[in-house]
């Protein structure tokens, strides 16, 4: 079994295997490092109570970016141009609204106008039809042969 090197093994009295951690060997203290030239950031050295010693660049503090400049815009303007738009937002909505009104009432009109033709043709069909015109339509008299329209005699 491989073990890594800062564990050692040992085993409880039920027979299961132990790690315990091995401590590291103290870090030799260094001197601290000369200051860079000026391109090159410098290395801070810090010297722990117990005698290691921690070394690393040191940190400058973040400086955030300027915000770009923006025009200024007084927040009457923006309120002036939103109401603006959402007026004419309202205004193009009546307008669809009002066009769908027209051509529904228009529909509705051609509806009641086509059941007014149907059904006043059924009625002079039913008072025009075969009792209601005496000797005014085509005789047709099959067995003479007469047809009175076409001129046909026989």
């Amino acid at each position: 079994m491989n073990r890594p090197a800062h564990h050692s093994a040992a085993y409880d009295a039920a027979g299961v295997e132990v790690h315990r951690p091995v401590p590291l060997a103290p870090v030799p203290t260094a001197p601290p490092a000369p200051v860079q030239p000026g391109g090159i950031p410098s290395v801070a050295s810090i010297i722990l109570p117990d005698g290691r010693v921690v070394t690393g660049y040191a940190i400058n503090p973040a400086h955030p970016e300027p915000a770009a400049a923006k025009p200024a815009v007084s927040r009457t303007a923006v309120n002036i141009a939103l109401g603006g738009a959402g007026f004419l937002a309202v205004c193009g909505g009546l307008v669809l609204l009002t066009s769908f009104i027209a051509a529904l009432t228009a529909f509705i009109t051609q509806l009641i106008i086509l059941a007014a033709v149907i059904f006043g043709g059924w009625i002079a069909v039913q008072i025009l039809g075969a009792n209601g015109l005496q000797g005014g339509g085509t005789t047709v008299n099959i067995r003479k042969a007469v047809f009175k329209r076409n001129h046909f005699r026989g």
